[in-house]
């Protein structure tokens, strides 16, 4: 890797010219890249591993799918981001300053949330394994929000860009040591399809524990950085708390609700109960979100939110999103809402189809986590080089169809007997296209940003991206139960058909080729 900063276009007068930054030899840099690996482990040991342990220990695709939910968290934490920012920790702050502090609550909290799971076996408590698996969700998003705020503050601008593209590469290292590392212990610790071993999966839990150990060492050997600029967040800590306390609320009532809706009637045959079963599901979600928004107003109308603190922090970047786009801004929030739908939910169940069709652990590590994650690299590499070439909107365009299209090689994978050959075309297809699909994405959704509200928007902005697939991806289990992998995986191609639609109408409303 090359120096990637250049020297000042001229040397002041009367000084030497700066030297170019040569980047083994900044300190940020390494910092980064061991906080990035300590961000990357916790999201897999929610998703994809923890499937595999549910999976052997008897549980059904159906509930393990639901255990995709308890990632929330990350959809939602810039709700409470500005706490995080302003607040001090009582004895934390004092010993290690604010990022810090903060950083290593969160770093511990992952860590127990993490031991937590590695001491409940599911057959015997699944409801603790879920409040373990959620406790882990907004522990870790909890820390993605701090190494944001470290990361800006701890170098000037001239290493920002490489300070974010180390932090990505460590992210994508813990994500392999969570992702395929975690599967080769389960496997070499003695736990099979065919053989479950709770003690097998707790020691590899516990194992992950030990990993995070990296970024614990990394906060507390580090120092604390600068605070740069003015403050993000004006209001003060009292109100943000009161914002996040009502939002607490507002959640707890779409949860009661959810919990007391009773299941859906038995009113058909399958396989149609099972569509039946999910629209009622889905239209409980509703209700729930419903009844959520009606008490968060009513605690805003009895002055337990801000009002200016509200209008000024989330409504007036949403208010100024509507009037740019204008008629235009619903279908452009309903791209930003779908447009991941389709490799989101498949992803969901992608672990457990693999194992039911016969691929051992070290199979699907090597291939699935491995393998899988370079082909991702290498896509996002070549999506951003395209968008470069031929424009945002055309490769949003290629990356929706290629994401739907390789949806279907899953459907030929199910039809053919196990075959490392067929899993790692399947694989190169399917992450070469969703890393092309995502950096053609994101760099549409910076551009729909303003910069008077860069950061609410964006927030929001990759919020929506995954809250509704993440949402719908739960119900990713049950739909295989119904359907059968066959017809799910031809359904999951099928969803990507109205993102196509909706990139062509507002390539042209747009004025923007594709």
């Amino acid at each position: 890797m090359r120096d990637v900063a250049e020297a000042e276009q001229g040397p002041a007068a009367g000084s030497e010219e700066e030297a170019p930054l040569i980047w083994w030899r900044q300190k940020p840099v390494w910092i980064m890249l061991f906080l990035g690996f300590s961000a990357g482990v916790p999201l897999l040991l929610i998703f994809s591993s923890l499937s595999l342990w549910l999976r052997e220990a008897g549980v059904s695709k159906t509930d393990v799918t639901y255990f995709s939910w308890a990632a929330l968290g990350y959809s939602f934490k810039f709700v409470w981001a500005p706490l995080v920012d302003k607040l001090p920790l009582p004895v934390l702050s004092r010993l290690l300053g604010r990022r810090r502090g903060w950083l290593l609550m969160a770093q511990l909290a992952v860590m127990a949330s993490i031991a937590l799971m590695a001491l409940t076996d599911p057959r015997d408590n699944l409801q603790l394994m879920a409040l373990a698996a959620v406790l882990l969700g907004f522990s870790a998003a909890t820390q993605d929000v701090v190494i944001d705020a470290y990361r800006i503050e701890s170098a000037d601008e001239r290493l920002q860009a490489l300070l974010s593209s180390t932090y990505i590469a460590g992210y994508r290292i813990g994500m392999i040591a969570a992702g395929a590392g975690a599967l080769y212990l389960a496997q070499g610790f003695g736990s099979t399809t065919d053989e479950y071993s709770y003690t097998a999966w707790r020691s590899t839990y516990l194992c992950m524990v030990a990993v995070m150990g990296v970024g614990l060492l990394t906060t507390l050997l580090t120092r604390e950085p600068t605070a740069r600029g003015k403050a993000v967040y004006p209001y003060s800590t009292h109100a943000y708390l009161r914002f996040f306390l009502s939002f607490l609320v507002a959640m707890a009532a779409f949860v009661i609700v959810l919990l007391n809706t009773p299941s859906a009637p038995a009113l058909l045959d399958n396989p149609g109960q099972h569509v039946f079963a999910f629209v009622y599901n889905a239209l409980s979600l509703v209700l729930g979100a419903a009844v959520a928004l009606l008490v968060f107003r009513g605690l805003l109308a009895a002055g337990m939110v801000n009002r200016d603190l509200l209008r000024e922090s989330y409504t007036q970047p949403i208010a100024d999103f509507i009037q740019r786009y204008r008629s235009l801004a619903l279908w452009v929030l309903l791209l930003i809402g779908f447009y991941r739908v389709s490799d989101i939910v498949l992803g969901v169940i992608a672990n457990v189809f693999y194992q039911d069709m016969g691929y051992s652990k070290d199979e699907i590590a090597s291939v699935t986590k491995v393998f899988g994650v370079i082909m991702t690299i290498v896509g996002s590499f070549v999506g951003g080089f395209m968008t470069l070439k031929l424009g945002v909107m055309r490769v949003l365009m290629l990356g929706a169809v290629l994401v739907s299209l390789t949806n279907l090689l899953f459907m030929w994978l199910a039809s053919t007997e196990p075959s490392l050959m067929a899993l790692t075309v399947v694989i190169a297809a399917d992450n070469l296209s969703g890393g092309l699909a995502v950096a053609a994405f994101v760099a549409w959704l910076s551009s729909l940003t303003n910069v008077s509200f860069t950061a609410t928007q964006y927030a929001v902005f990759s919020s929506l991206m995954t809250l509704f697939p993440k949402l719908l991806g739960g119900y990713s289990g049950s739909m295989v139960e119904a359907l059968g992998y066959g017809p799910f995986f031809l359904l999951a191609s099928l969803l990507g058909l109205p993102v196509v639609i909706l990139i062509a109408i507002l390539s042209r409303k747009l004025s923007r080729p594709y």
